[in-house]
């Protein structure tokens, strides 16, 4: 056997294997043929740090959280009982915590613009004194909300004969005529030769507070505003606990938690003239471990990583990477499917992951000359893009996750497809899964996957009204543009992935 040939033995020895995703959960499924009403579509999805916690946003401004409740049986923590090589055959499960409405429809008076309420983005801060904070913005107003357990106050004990109470008036014992009262508003009444009876009224007693019951509390502790001329694309908590981003089409900006009236532009790309101007901040996120790097990406496909160290406004980039177009493959779309939707820095913060509209890229922060592994998504819909642009399917952003251990990378696509592969050294792993009950479903025979390419879609064809909304892979196989899976979570410790399908979050094991 050659070098080259022990090589690849030995590459493919050392991948994991692929993952075996089975179904978990659903929240809010919807019935065959049940109309989704626009505001309960869902907009932003986020694991909190523990993974104990999820928060959903939706279109209707409202943010909802879950909570894990699968690790309560056990008298130590799942963390803990891993290390002790403990069985945990239960696979993660949540339940519904609480919700509450985070923003309102606005409208800007001097723009005569509406600002909608929807959800762009969910962040999880720390937690202290077993309250749950995080951060979610619309379009322009950032809030920073406070989740917490408060004892409802009761007052009981009052108990006495409902017979002998009169409206909203005082009660009075049997034994005293009430034929000589006058009676004054409200219910109350009066006497002039009242008095008590001798050993007072035995059916009177003084109430008593008591804790009968806990609520969660949603309480917003304070308002980021007035510091965005353009939509807020993106906001990114820094590891220092203390700090956090939030970028528009233009500028990002830096906030103190605990400073809402004041914010600092460490990035502005707008140009002195707007004819000027060729690309926009698309996302945006500050480094996992080193509070000083943030790295944001552009709608010409490039990502920046930047220092906040060298300057006060970060206009200079430390390192760039993005990748260059062959001249000769050029079009009026290169452009437009360049444009990177989003951006995720791995946990280890030595790898960034981006999506554009045709591929998932994998870069590595101490190499810019371009990225290490490239997964094709949407090849198959090449020759779509003249439909897709016409129906402006071409322009969705779908957001993109890795795995804790950054062994596996998911992104989604059409027809509620969500694809999830392998990106470590020699591994073919290319799954393509479907949000619903049965996952699995949509899988066939799948060849090997070359130049670490996603892979096409495979499985049963669906048959949708309309072919301007289908495209066909190389397989004769559909995608239904009406239909897509934009947003997705990975859970941070395990391999646990929870998606949104328009209305309904869908959860996933393996």
């Amino acid at each position: 056997m050659s070098n080259g040939g022990a090589k690849a033995a030995v590459a493919s020895v050392g991948a994991p294997q692929p993952l075996d995703w089975k179904f978990s959960q659903v929240f809010g499924e919807r019935t065959a043929g049940e109309e989704v009403q626009e505001v309960d579509i869902i907009s932003a999805i986020e694991f909190d740090g523990t993974g104990d916690h999820l928060a959903t946003g939706d279109r209707g401004g409202r943010v909802v959280l879950f909570e894990r409740t699968d690790t309560r049986d056990y008298a130590g923590h799942w963390r803990d009982l891993e290390k002790m090589d403990y069985p945990m055959n239960r696979h993660p499960e949540f339940r519904y915590k609480t919700e509450f409405q985070s923003h309102e429809p606005e409208f800007d008076y001097l723009k005569s613009l509406e600002i909608e309420e929807k959800i762009n983005k969910i962040r999880w801060c720390q937690s202290a004194n077993g309250a749950l904070f995080l951060l979610s913005t619309n379009d322009k107003t950032i809030k920073f909300w406070k989740v917490q357990e408060k004892k409802v106050k009761k007052v009981c004990d009052m108990n006495v004969d409902s017979s002998k109470a009169m409206g909203n008036g005082p009660i009075v014992d049997s034994s005293i005529s009430t034929s000589s009262k006058q009676f004054i508003e409200n219910g109350g009444c009066m006497r002039n030769d009242f008095s008590f009876p001798t050993g007072g009224f035995p059916s009177l007693h003084l109430p008593v507070v008591t804790s009968l019951e806990t609520n969660l509390m949603a309480r917003c502790r304070r308002i980021y505003a007035h510091a965005h001329d353009y939509h807020i694309n993106s906001i990114s908590n820094n590891s220092d606990g203390e700090t956090f981003i939030s970028a528009d089409d233009l500028r990002i900006n830096l906030w103190n938690l605990e400073i809402s009236n004041q914010s600092f532009n460490i990035v502005d790309v707008k140009p002195a003239n707007m004819e000027d101007l060729t690309e926009v901040i698309t996302s945006a996120e500050f480094h996992p471990k080193h509070c000083n790097m943030l790295a944001y990406s552009s709608s010409k496909g490039s990502i920046r990583l930047i220092d906040m160290r060298q300057s006060a406004l970060c206009d200079t980039h430390s390192k760039l990477f993005e990748e260059q177009d062959d001249p000769g493959t050029r079009s009026f779309f290169t452009e437009i499917i360049a444009s990177i939707s989003d951006i995720k820095f791995a946990k280890d913060g030595r790898h960034i992951l981006s999506r554009d509209y045709m591929t998932l890229k994998l870069w590595d922060i101490n190499m810019d000359s371009g990225p290490v592994a490239t997964f094709q998504v949407h090849e198959h819909l090449r020759p779509k893009l003249c439909d897709l642009y016409e129906n402006d399917s071409i322009f969705d952003k779908f957001e993109c996750c890795l795995s804790g251990d950054g062994l596996r990378v998911a992104t989604g696509s059409y027809s509620n497809l969500f694809r999830v592969f392998g990106c470590s050294e020699g591994s073919t792993e290319a799954t393509t899964l479907e949000a619903s009950k049965n996952p699995t479903r949509r899988q066939g025979q799948t060849s090997s996957r070359p130049c670490r390419s996603l892979g096409s879609l495979s499985g049963v064809v669906r048959r949708v009204k309309g072919a301007d909304n289908l495209g066909v892979d190389a397989n004769g196989n559909t995608s239904d543009f009406t239909t897509k899976l934009l947003h997705l979570a990975w859970h941070p410790t395990e391999n646990s992935i929870a998606c949104a399908a328009s209305n309904s979050l869908y959860m996933y094991y393996a």
